[in-house]
């Protein structure tokens, strides 16, 4: 009987890290959405200035993803004011790690066409934004 407990727990165990794994979507194509900012300082190509006190933006955007090979995929994310290249990873436990010019993004998978992409950027002008994209 102990042996039998053993043999499930073995199996349970083995099983979670593949069930952790999640399928990479095909995200190529366009995604739109409306960010939701606080920015405080000189702003940067997307957002302009807020020296004195933070202030809450909301400003659309537009990320077109034109390469993917599994798991790494580049493209442009823009908004009215400015366009920067972007490349990102999927990481095997669903996360959405993103680059730019100046700053990082990380992201996660909402819906099979919905991803919410959160931008941190520290120093001088500090910027803190999420933006839930909708894959057009």
């Amino acid at each position: 009987m102990i042996k039998c407990a053993w043999i499930a727990v073995v199996a349970l165990l083995t099983s979670l890290p593949a069930s952790a794994q999640t399928a990479v979507p095909d995200f190529k194509g366009t995604w739109k959405g409306q960010s939701e900012s606080v920015l405080l300082g000189a702003g940067n190509s997307h957002h302009p200035a807020a020296k004195a006190e933070p202030q809450m933006r909301q400003v659309p955007f537009t990320l077109v993803v034109d390469k993917q090979d599994g798991r790494r995929f580049s493209g442009t994310f823009s908004s009215p004011r400015s366009s920067e290249k972007v490349v990102a990873v999927l990481s095997r436990d669903g996360k959405i790690m993103m680059a730019d010019d100046d700053g990082y993004t990380i992201g996660s998978i909402l819906a099979p066409n919905k991803i919410e992409l959160c931008y941190i950027k520290p120093g001088a002008t500090r910027i803190a934004s999420c933006t839930e994209l909708t894959k057009q």
